[in-house]
């Protein structure tokens, strides 16, 4: 829990922000994680493959990591990441090129976004050719939560071909 308050302390005062702007193709993540997770780790390597730079936080509370960035109820999913320079949340196992398209153009009034669940195929739950299609869901301050875009292949998450809907 300490952690947990000091990260965040140091993200209020900008002991994280070096500069890094929303259109630095080099964001830094910090990942709130259980020690054991296998598709965090899985997840982790997929945004570093993708040019960001992640820092992971082995926490043995993620319900208090929640709490304290707002993700509750049906947007929950395993871990929780937050961008330094922004301080934008992304909850589960958002694909990298969404995170990036997100972080050039932010929606006014979004807090981030976040995948549901752990829907098989995603970035981090890969099981070979299984997929099922899932939406990346914007989470939105004072109000509810909206679709930000859906992934109806395993292919077009790796990839901006679709679009923000």
């Amino acid at each position: 829990m300490l952690n947990i308050i000091l990260f965040s302390l140091s993200l209020l005062l900008g002991g994280y922000s070096h500069g890094v702007s929303a259109e630095d193709s080099n964001h830094k993540l910090l990942v709130f994680k259980s020690p054991t997770c296998g598709c965090c780790n899985n997840w982790i390597s997929h945004m570093e493959s993708n040019g960001f730079r992640v820092e992971a936080i082995d926490t043995a509370n993620m319900a208090a990591v929640k709490r304290q960035y707002g993700i509750e109820g049906p947007l929950l999913s395993c871990h929780t990441a937050v961008d330094v320079a922004s301080g934008h949340v992304f909850e589960g196992h958002v694909p990298a090129a969404a995170v990036r398209q997100f972080l050039s153009r932010p929606p006014a009034g979004a807090k981030g976004l976040a995948v549901p669940g752990m829907p098989v195929g995603s970035p981090g739950m890969e099981m070979g050719n299984r997929f099922d299609p899932y939406q990346v869901v914007q989470i939105n301050e004072g109000g509810p939560p909206s679709l930000y875009m859906n992934v109806k292949t395993q292919a077009e998450q790796y990839t901006l071909g679709t679009g923000h809907e």
